[in-house]
Parts: C-alpha cells; sequence; structure tokens
C-alpha cells in the first residue's frame, strides 16, 4: 500500500453516478490490474485515469493500491480522515462489484501492532518506542484524552515526532477508528508525563473499552425540541455590523449533551454588504427556506438537534448536535448541490461530546 494520492478535477466523461464509476472501472480493469502488478506505469496508467473519474463524484477522496498476493490488488478508497467525507467513501465501496483479482476496502484499514512499523525523517516509530496513557478532565467525564509517549521525542523534533505519529496511529486504529473515539490527542516525551506508560499495543483495547462503555451509558436517549425555549443575542461587531442568533437555551443547559457528540455546523454565505451585513428580506427567506428542508431531514427524534443560527457579516452559520456524523454528510452535499447556482454553502462536522464550542451561547 505505497501509493497515496490526492483526487483532483478533470472532466471527460461525466461520471454522475457510483453506477457510472464501477462500469467505467469494470471496462479498464485489466489495465489497471497490469499497472498495479507491474507498478512500472502506475501513475500514468491508474492514477492518472482514476483520479478524474472519481473527482467527478464528489472532491475529497483519496486512495492506496498495492498488490494482496500475486493474484489480488486492493483499492483502497480513504477520506484521509475528513469526517464528512467518509460515508461518501463507504457507499461507494458498498456499491462495488465483485470483480476477480480485485479487492476493494473501504478507509484504511487497522493493522496487526506487529506490522506496522514505519520510518520516517531519520526516526522510528513502533511498538517498542511508543507508550500511552489516558488523561481525565473534571467535568468531562466521557471524553477521552490520550498522551502518546515517543523515546525520541524533544521540542527540536516535535514536528517530525508528531507527524510519524499520526501515522503510525493511523495504521495501527485504523482511518475510522484514529478519526472518530480519541477527544483530545498530544504527542510527547518521556519526560513530560505524568502518569505511568502503557505499552501502545493496549491503545486499541483500551478505545474498543471505552467506546463499549459511551455506548450503553446513552444508547436510547432522545430528545424531543417542540417545546424548548429559545433565547436571541444581539450584539455589535467591531466593524460596526450588527450579530443576531437566536439558540435553543433549554438544549445548551440539557445535562445529556454528550449523547449527541457530534457537532454539525453549516455556514451559508449571502451577499449583505448593502445592509450591514445582514441578509435582505429575499435573501432571509431563502435562508430559512434552507434551514427548514435541513430540519425536515435531520429530525430532532431521529438523533439530530437543531440548536441554533447566528446571522452577521454575510454569513449565517447553523448548528445541530448530532447523534452520528453519517447522515449530516449526505444531507448537506445534497444541500450544496441543491443551492449551489444561488448561494455559496459549507459545512464542517466534528465531535465536541460537550458542545464546549457552543459555550459562548451560554447566558
Amino acid at each position: 500500500m505505497s501509493f497515496l494520492k490526492k483526487l483532483f478535477s478533470k472532466k471527460e466523461q461525466p461520471i454522475k453516478s457510483y453506477d457510472n464509476f464501477w462500469d467505467w472501472f469494470v471496462a479498464n480493469e485489466k489495465d489497471f490490474f497490469t499497472a498495479v502488478k507491474h507498478g512500472k506505469y502506475i501513475e500514468s496508467e491508474f492514477f492518472d485515469k482514476l483520479s478524474p473519474k472519481l473527482a467527478e463524484l464528489k472532491d475529497g477522496f483519496f486512495f492506496l493500491t498495492g498488490m494482496l498476493d500475486d493474484n489480488t490488488a486492493e483499492l483502497v478508497l480513504t477520506a484521509d480522515g475528513n469526517i464528512k467525507n467518509i460515508a461518501f467513501v463507504e457507499e461507494l465501496v458498498s456499491e462495488a462489484p465483485k470483480i476477480e483479482g480485485w479487492k476493494f476496502t473501504a478507509l484504511k484499514p487497522a493493522l496487526d501492532i506487529k506490522d506496522v512499523t514505519i520510518s520516517m525523517a531519520g526516526y522510528k516509530f513502533a511498538s517498542d518506542n511508543l507508550f500511552f496513557y489516558a488523561d481525565e478532565v473534571i467535568g468531562y467525564p466521557d471524553e477521552i484524552h490520550i498522551r502518546v509517549i515517543h523515546s525520541d521525542f524533544n521540542e527540536s523534533n516535535k514536528a517530525e515526532i508528531t507527524n510519524g505519529t499520526y501515522i503510525f496511529l493511523d495504521n495501527m486504529l485504523g482511518e475510522l477508528n484514529f478519526a472518530t473515539t480519541i477527544d483530545d490527542l498530544k504527542i510527547m516525551g518521556k519526560n513530560d508525563a505524568e502518569k505511568e506508560l502503557i505499552p501502545i499495543e493496549k491503545l486499541k483495547s483500551y478505545l474498543i473499552w471505552r467506546e463499549k462503555e459511551f455506548i450503553e451509558k446513552y444508547e436510547g436517549i432522545r430528545r424531543d425540541t417542540e417545546n424548548d425555549n429559545y433565547s436571541s443575542f444581539k450584539a455589535e461587531l467591531p466593524n460596526g455590523n450588527p450579530m443576531i442568533a437566536i439558540i435553543n437555551a433549554d438544549l445548551l443547559n440539557w445535562d445529556s449533551k454528550a449523547s449527541h457528540p457530534w457537532i454539525l455546523n453549516i455556514e451559508i454565505k449571502y451577499d449583505g454588504k448593502n445592509n450591514n451585513g445582514m441578509p435582505d428580506e429575499a435573501t432571509y427567506q431563502l435562508l430559512d427556506q434552507i434551514e427548514d428542508e435541513i430540519t425536515s431531514e435531520l429530525k430532532d427524534l431521529d438523533g439530530y438537534l437543531n440548536i441554533g443560527r447566528e446571522t452577521a457579516d454575510s454569513v449565517r452559520e447553523i448548528y445541530f448536535a448530532c447523534k452520528d456524523f453519517r447522515k449530516p454528510s449526505k444531507v448537506m452535499h445534497a444541500i450544496q448541490q441543491k443551492y449551489a447556482h444561488r448561494l455559496a454553502i459549507d459545512f464542517d462536522t466534528y465531535k465536541d461530546k460537550y458542545w464546549q464550542s457552543l459555550n459562548r451561547f451560554l447566558a
């Protein structure tokens, strides 16, 4: 699995669906297999052909490829740890046909710790020089804060050791687990460690135990927001423009926030330069229409809570707390495509079990 390449945009024959893509792949798979097996012309005969076709489906795909054995090539499609693209990678691979001589894998899989040794920038990353311990944070018992210790870490090689350790953990834990199970990660040297060091090979089982405990604690918790109370906030920005926010006050004081640990932050840009950064009436109605469409797809009783919105400086931001990250990504991608000709819409999804990123709205 030695080849990694970011997919880029280049349109030739349009690929508009997963079926289109796999039909195209099947028509070319023999040439692709030869390119992977021999490796000599893999850039021109595989990467340069595969990349633009995948990019026509959606940006943000990455891939790895190599031979599993003499007769089987593997294509690993990956989001490179980007949470909002994981669902699309999984969907694409789930639609893959069975092709003799090929194995298709969604996201970089976890490897046996015995098989994970990485050499980078003159340093080794392996089970004999990496250790960890978990920090407990008062007031935030469900958060998982991991401290990883590398024997050779110091301030002068901090960037190299941190980068190599991240790659090691990505391979040891697998892309999905590494991207979703750790709330806070710090890399340090032995002199900075404050607890007894634990062999790195025990990290995977520790995270499995914490995740199981978390799921059992919050399983089945749902929230009906129909009768919640809302607060409005008004402020003046440093540039003199107004800021208006409407926030579900009851939700912000809820004692089970961690049951909805994923924050969906939606950003919609509009032209407010002639109205002190605020939308005109037609734009205001369009923004509300978009929010209503999102809320109709992401319902509270299904695990998606509309916390509120903030409008200022030609941007409306909408905040949801979610049980999972996959459906919000799909809903927002569809919304982006629907309104691409009218407004610039972007979104981010990140884990924040106690919604600390929204503390500024607490009274």
